[in-house]
Protein backbone atom coordinates (compact mmCIF):
# COMPACT_ATOMS: atom_id res chain seq x y z
CA UNK A 1 0.00 0.00 0.00
CA UNK A 2 1.00 3.61 -0.43
CA UNK A 3 -0.31 7.07 0.40
CA UNK A 4 -1.27 9.87 -1.97
CA UNK A 5 -2.43 13.42 -1.33
CA UNK A 6 -5.68 14.46 -3.02
CA UNK A 7 -7.34 17.85 -3.44
CA UNK A 8 -10.95 16.67 -3.25
CA UNK A 9 -12.91 13.71 -1.92
CA UNK A 10 -16.52 14.02 -3.15
CA UNK A 11 -17.62 13.67 -6.75
CA UNK A 12 -20.26 16.04 -8.20
CA UNK A 13 -22.85 13.41 -7.25
CA UNK A 14 -21.48 13.12 -3.68
CA UNK A 15 -19.70 9.81 -4.13
CA UNK A 16 -16.33 9.12 -2.56
CA UNK A 17 -13.64 6.50 -2.67
CA UNK A 18 -11.28 6.47 0.29
CA UNK A 19 -9.02 3.87 -1.30
CA UNK A 20 -7.97 3.12 -4.89
CA UNK A 21 -7.37 -0.49 -5.79
CA UNK A 22 -8.59 -3.55 -3.93
CA UNK A 23 -7.37 -6.66 -2.14
CA UNK A 24 -10.51 -8.76 -2.56
CA UNK A 25 -9.26 -10.45 -5.73
CA UNK A 26 -12.65 -10.80 -7.47
CA UNK A 27 -11.87 -12.23 -10.89
CA UNK A 28 -14.51 -10.12 -12.69
CA UNK A 29 -13.75 -6.69 -11.18
CA UNK A 30 -14.58 -3.81 -13.53
CA UNK A 31 -12.46 -1.42 -11.45
CA UNK A 32 -9.39 -2.98 -13.06
CA UNK A 33 -10.41 -1.47 -16.39
CA UNK A 34 -7.83 0.76 -18.06
CA UNK A 35 -10.38 3.55 -18.54
CA UNK A 36 -10.06 4.47 -14.85
CA UNK A 37 -6.44 5.52 -15.42
CA UNK A 38 -4.98 3.90 -12.33
CA UNK A 39 -1.25 4.62 -12.32
CA UNK A 40 -0.30 1.89 -9.85
CA UNK A 41 -0.76 -1.86 -9.54
CA UNK A 42 -4.37 -2.64 -8.66
CA UNK A 43 -3.38 -4.67 -5.59
CA UNK A 44 -1.06 -1.92 -4.33
CA UNK A 45 -3.74 -0.05 -2.43
CA UNK A 46 -3.55 3.72 -2.76
CA UNK A 47 -4.76 5.49 0.37
CA UNK A 48 -6.07 9.02 0.18
CA UNK A 49 -4.00 10.25 3.09
CA UNK A 50 -6.15 13.25 3.90
CA UNK A 51 -9.55 11.70 3.10
CA UNK A 52 -11.21 12.34 6.49
CA UNK A 53 -9.97 15.93 6.62
CA UNK A 54 -11.14 16.62 3.07
CA UNK A 55 -14.53 15.12 3.80
CA UNK A 56 -15.02 17.24 6.91
CA UNK A 57 -14.06 20.45 5.12
CA UNK A 58 -16.42 19.58 2.26
CA UNK A 59 -19.41 18.73 4.46
CA UNK A 60 -18.87 21.88 6.53
CA UNK A 61 -19.32 23.98 3.38
CA UNK A 62 -22.35 22.18 1.98
CA UNK A 63 -25.48 24.31 2.18
CA UNK A 64 -27.82 21.35 1.77
CA UNK A 65 -27.66 17.91 3.38
CA UNK A 66 -27.46 14.90 1.08
CA UNK A 67 -26.61 11.23 0.87
CA UNK A 68 -22.88 10.49 0.75
CA UNK A 69 -22.11 7.32 -1.20
CA UNK A 70 -19.05 5.10 -1.02
CA UNK A 71 -17.99 1.71 -2.35
CA UNK A 72 -18.58 2.10 -6.08
CA UNK A 73 -14.96 1.79 -7.19
CA UNK A 74 -13.14 0.46 -4.13
CA UNK A 75 -14.63 -1.45 -1.22
CA UNK A 76 -14.47 0.70 1.94
CA UNK A 77 -13.82 -2.41 4.02
CA UNK A 78 -10.80 -3.90 2.31
CA UNK A 79 -8.16 -5.46 4.54
CA UNK A 80 -6.15 -2.29 5.24
CA UNK A 81 -9.24 -0.71 6.82
CA UNK A 82 -8.80 -2.98 9.84
CA UNK A 83 -5.62 -1.08 10.70
CA UNK A 84 -6.20 2.37 9.22
CA UNK A 85 -9.83 3.00 10.23
CA UNK A 86 -10.22 5.60 7.45
CA UNK A 87 -13.74 4.45 6.62
CA UNK A 88 -14.75 4.62 10.26
CA UNK A 89 -13.30 8.13 10.56
CA UNK A 90 -15.33 9.23 7.52
CA UNK A 91 -18.49 7.68 8.96
CA UNK A 92 -17.90 9.61 12.19
CA UNK A 93 -17.78 12.84 10.17
CA UNK A 94 -20.93 11.98 8.20
CA UNK A 95 -22.67 11.23 11.49
CA UNK A 96 -21.34 14.43 13.12
CA UNK A 97 -22.76 16.70 10.41
CA UNK A 98 -26.06 14.87 9.94
CA UNK A 99 -25.59 13.63 6.38
CA UNK A 100 -26.99 10.39 5.01
CA UNK A 101 -24.94 7.38 3.94
CA UNK A 102 -25.15 4.87 1.12
CA UNK A 103 -22.37 2.31 1.52
CA UNK A 104 -21.55 -0.73 -0.63
CA UNK A 105 -19.32 -3.60 0.50
CA UNK A 106 -18.68 -7.33 0.23
CA UNK A 107 -17.23 -7.57 3.72
CA UNK A 108 -18.74 -8.29 7.11
CA UNK A 109 -16.10 -5.94 8.55
CA UNK A 110 -18.86 -3.37 8.27
CA UNK A 111 -20.35 -4.85 11.45
CA UNK A 112 -17.51 -3.20 13.37
CA UNK A 113 -19.15 0.15 12.60
CA UNK A 114 -22.72 -0.86 13.43
CA UNK A 115 -22.86 1.80 16.14
CA UNK A 116 -22.18 4.57 13.64
CA UNK A 117 -24.50 3.13 11.01
CA UNK A 118 -27.34 3.07 13.54
CA UNK A 119 -26.58 6.64 14.62
CA UNK A 120 -26.56 7.92 11.03
CA UNK A 121 -29.80 6.08 10.29
CA UNK A 122 -31.44 7.56 13.37
CA UNK A 123 -30.72 11.10 12.20
CA UNK A 124 -31.13 10.72 8.46
CA UNK A 125 -30.83 7.57 6.34
CA UNK A 126 -28.20 4.88 6.16
CA UNK A 127 -28.46 2.21 3.48
CA UNK A 128 -26.09 -0.75 3.59
CA UNK A 129 -25.57 -2.45 0.25
CA UNK A 130 -23.95 -5.83 -0.31
CA UNK A 131 -23.10 -7.74 -3.46
CA UNK A 132 -24.18 -11.36 -3.83
CA UNK A 133 -23.11 -13.47 -6.80
CA UNK A 134 -23.28 -17.14 -5.87
CA UNK A 135 -24.87 -19.36 -3.24
CA UNK A 136 -22.12 -21.96 -3.80
CA UNK A 137 -19.50 -21.30 -1.12
CA UNK A 138 -16.78 -23.16 -3.01
CA UNK A 139 -17.45 -21.16 -6.15
CA UNK A 140 -17.51 -17.99 -4.06
CA UNK A 141 -13.99 -18.72 -2.81
CA UNK A 142 -12.87 -19.11 -6.42
CA UNK A 143 -14.39 -16.02 -8.04
CA UNK A 144 -14.20 -13.80 -4.92
CA UNK A 145 -11.23 -15.29 -3.03
CA UNK A 146 -10.59 -12.68 -0.35
CA UNK A 147 -14.04 -11.47 0.65
CA UNK A 148 -16.59 -12.57 3.22
CA UNK A 149 -18.44 -15.70 2.18
CA UNK A 150 -21.95 -15.43 0.82
CA UNK A 151 -23.35 -16.81 4.08
CA UNK A 152 -21.38 -14.22 6.07
CA UNK A 153 -22.79 -11.47 3.89
CA UNK A 154 -26.27 -12.91 4.29
CA UNK A 155 -25.87 -12.90 8.08
CA UNK A 156 -24.66 -9.30 7.90
CA UNK A 157 -27.75 -8.29 5.94
CA UNK A 158 -29.95 -9.91 8.59
CA UNK A 159 -28.16 -8.07 11.40
CA UNK A 160 -28.63 -4.76 9.60
CA UNK A 161 -32.34 -5.44 9.15
CA UNK A 162 -32.69 -6.42 12.80
CA UNK A 163 -31.19 -3.05 13.72
CA UNK A 164 -33.57 -1.10 11.52
CA UNK A 165 -31.01 -0.31 8.82
CA UNK A 166 -32.38 -0.69 5.27
CA UNK A 167 -30.38 -2.87 2.91
CA UNK A 168 -29.98 -3.21 -0.83
CA UNK A 169 -28.47 -6.24 -2.52
CA UNK A 170 -26.58 -6.01 -5.80
CA UNK A 171 -27.20 -9.25 -7.68
CA UNK A 172 -24.23 -8.88 -9.98
CA UNK A 173 -22.37 -10.04 -11.94
CA UNK A 174 -23.54 -13.36 -13.31
CA UNK A 175 -20.77 -15.01 -15.28
CA UNK A 176 -22.19 -16.92 -18.25
CA UNK A 177 -21.67 -20.70 -17.93
CA UNK A 178 -20.44 -20.28 -14.31
CA UNK A 179 -22.99 -18.77 -11.89
CA UNK A 180 -25.91 -17.84 -14.16
CA UNK A 181 -28.12 -20.85 -13.40
CA UNK A 182 -31.74 -20.56 -12.31
CA UNK A 183 -30.97 -22.60 -9.20
CA UNK A 184 -28.25 -20.20 -8.05
CA UNK A 185 -30.36 -17.15 -8.85
CA UNK A 186 -33.35 -18.43 -6.89
CA UNK A 187 -31.21 -19.28 -3.87
CA UNK A 188 -29.80 -15.76 -3.84
CA UNK A 189 -33.30 -14.35 -4.04
CA UNK A 190 -34.28 -16.57 -1.11
CA UNK A 191 -31.41 -15.05 0.87
CA UNK A 192 -32.68 -11.57 0.03
CA UNK A 193 -36.22 -12.43 1.06
CA UNK A 194 -35.14 -14.02 4.34
CA UNK A 195 -32.85 -11.07 5.14
CA UNK A 196 -35.77 -8.68 4.49
CA UNK A 197 -33.83 -6.48 2.09
CA UNK A 198 -35.44 -3.22 1.06
CA UNK A 199 -34.29 -3.34 -2.56
CA UNK A 200 -32.44 -5.35 -5.18
CA UNK A 201 -30.15 -3.88 -7.82
CA UNK A 202 -29.66 -6.01 -10.92
CA UNK A 203 -28.32 -4.68 -14.22
CA UNK A 204 -29.10 -7.91 -16.03
CA UNK A 205 -27.77 -11.44 -16.17
CA UNK A 206 -24.22 -11.29 -17.46
CA UNK A 207 -21.06 -9.24 -16.99
CA UNK A 208 -19.09 -6.51 -18.69
CA UNK A 209 -15.54 -6.88 -20.01
CA UNK A 210 -13.23 -4.18 -21.31
CA UNK A 211 -9.52 -3.53 -21.58
CA UNK A 212 -7.84 -4.18 -18.28
CA UNK A 213 -10.42 -6.33 -16.58
CA UNK A 214 -10.91 -8.63 -19.61
CA UNK A 215 -7.25 -9.69 -19.57
CA UNK A 216 -7.31 -10.38 -15.84
CA UNK A 217 -10.60 -12.25 -16.09
CA UNK A 218 -9.30 -14.47 -18.89
CA UNK A 219 -6.12 -15.16 -16.94
CA UNK A 220 -8.22 -16.35 -14.02
CA UNK A 221 -10.48 -18.41 -16.27
CA UNK A 222 -7.40 -20.28 -17.51
CA UNK A 223 -6.33 -20.81 -13.91
CA UNK A 224 -9.66 -21.83 -12.40
CA UNK A 225 -11.90 -22.98 -15.26
CA UNK A 226 -9.90 -24.78 -17.96
CA UNK A 227 -11.12 -24.18 -21.54
CA UNK A 228 -13.68 -21.62 -20.38
CA UNK A 229 -11.73 -18.72 -21.89
CA UNK A 230 -12.05 -20.24 -25.36
CA UNK A 231 -15.79 -20.57 -24.83
CA UNK A 232 -16.04 -16.89 -23.90
CA UNK A 233 -13.99 -15.79 -26.89
CA UNK A 234 -16.10 -17.90 -29.24
CA UNK A 235 -19.39 -16.71 -27.75
CA UNK A 236 -18.69 -13.03 -27.04
CA UNK A 237 -15.58 -12.02 -28.98
CA UNK A 238 -14.54 -8.58 -27.75
CA UNK A 239 -18.04 -7.51 -26.72
CA UNK A 240 -18.33 -5.16 -23.77
CA UNK A 241 -21.56 -6.77 -22.60
CA UNK A 242 -21.61 -10.55 -22.20
CA UNK A 243 -25.24 -11.54 -21.73
CA UNK A 244 -26.30 -14.90 -20.35
CA UNK A 245 -28.74 -17.00 -22.33
CA UNK A 246 -30.78 -17.10 -19.11
CA UNK A 247 -31.17 -13.31 -18.96
CA UNK A 248 -34.86 -13.05 -19.87
CA UNK A 249 -35.97 -15.98 -17.74
CA UNK A 250 -34.09 -14.88 -14.62
CA UNK A 251 -35.15 -11.25 -14.88
CA UNK A 252 -38.80 -12.37 -15.01
CA UNK A 253 -38.20 -14.40 -11.85
CA UNK A 254 -36.58 -11.35 -10.21
CA UNK A 255 -39.52 -9.05 -10.87
CA UNK A 256 -42.04 -11.71 -9.86
CA UNK A 257 -40.33 -12.38 -6.51
CA UNK A 258 -39.79 -8.70 -5.77
CA UNK A 259 -43.44 -7.88 -6.41
CA UNK A 260 -44.55 -10.84 -4.31
CA UNK A 261 -42.38 -9.82 -1.35
CA UNK A 262 -42.65 -6.01 -1.72
CA UNK A 263 -38.97 -5.52 -2.53
CA UNK A 264 -37.96 -2.41 -4.44
CA UNK A 265 -36.56 -3.33 -7.86
CA UNK A 266 -35.48 -1.57 -11.04
CA UNK A 267 -32.17 0.22 -11.41
CA UNK A 268 -33.70 3.71 -11.64
CA UNK A 269 -36.01 3.06 -8.70
CA UNK A 270 -33.24 1.79 -6.45
CA UNK A 271 -30.83 4.56 -7.39
CA UNK A 272 -33.54 7.12 -6.69
CA UNK A 273 -34.02 5.62 -3.24
CA UNK A 274 -30.27 5.53 -2.53
CA UNK A 275 -29.87 9.17 -3.51
CA UNK A 276 -32.89 10.44 -1.56
CA UNK A 277 -31.87 12.15 1.67
CA UNK A 278 -34.10 12.03 4.73
CA UNK A 279 -33.89 14.30 7.77
CA UNK A 280 -35.53 12.41 10.63
CA UNK A 281 -34.91 15.26 13.07
CA UNK A 282 -36.90 17.86 11.12
CA UNK A 283 -39.98 19.16 12.88
CA UNK A 284 -42.83 19.21 10.42
CA UNK A 285 -45.55 19.51 13.06
CA UNK A 286 -47.65 22.68 13.16
CA UNK A 287 -47.08 24.65 16.33
CA UNK A 288 -50.11 25.11 18.61
CA UNK A 289 -48.81 28.45 19.85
Amino acid sequence: MHYQEYKSILSPKNGMNIYRGCSHGCIYCDSRSSCYNMKHDFCDIEIKRNAPQMLEETLKRKRKKCMVATGAMSDPYIHVEEELLYTRKCLEIIDKYGFGLSILTKSNRILRDLDLLKSINKKSKCVVQMTLTTSDENLCSTIEPNVSTTKERFETLKIMSENGIPTVVWLSPFLPFINDSEENFQRLLDYCIEAKVYGIMCFGIGLTLREGNREYFYEKLDECFPYMKQKYIKTFGNSYECHSDNHSKLMKILYYECKKHSILVGVDNVFSYLNSYEDKNSNDQISLF
